[in-house]
């Protein structure tokens, strides 16, 4: 069983900032394309943002300018810098490692909360 660890989450006031992190197993992160997907509650997962292994990047529309998803190789983790955090952002967001077609893999959630 893969494991992902996700880090990271919490309350934060609008306009605030949170970084979260997700570490994975070596054999698994140097292959995969690594994302952050959220789910806010009564809507649909959507993709947050992803990074491929040669760092190429993709955003959803609406966190375009605010969020920013790096990957350390050296540490198999990936991030979600998240700045201008609204209330709109408030979600449970998950980690996923994937290749296309071959597999998908998931953390448990994190919970990131914007409110005043």
């Amino acid at each position: 069983q893969v494991q992902l660890v996700e880090s990271g989450g919490g309350l934060v006031q609008p306009g605030g900032s949170l970084r979260l992190a997700c570490a994975a197993p070596g054999s698994i992160f140097s292959i995969s394309i690594m994302g952050w997907y959220r789910m806010a509650p009564g809507k649909q997962r959507e993709l947050v943002a992803d990074i491929t292994s040669g760092g190429t990047t993709n955003y959803a529309d609406s966190v375009k300018g605010r969020f920013t998803i790096s990957r350390d190789n050296a540490k198999n983790t990936v991030y979600l810098q998240m700045n201008s955090l609204k209330p709109e952002d408030t979600a449970a967001y998950y980690c996923n490692a994937r290749r296309n077609y071959v597999y998908a893999y998931w953390g448990q959630g994190t919970q990131v909360t914007v409110s005043s």
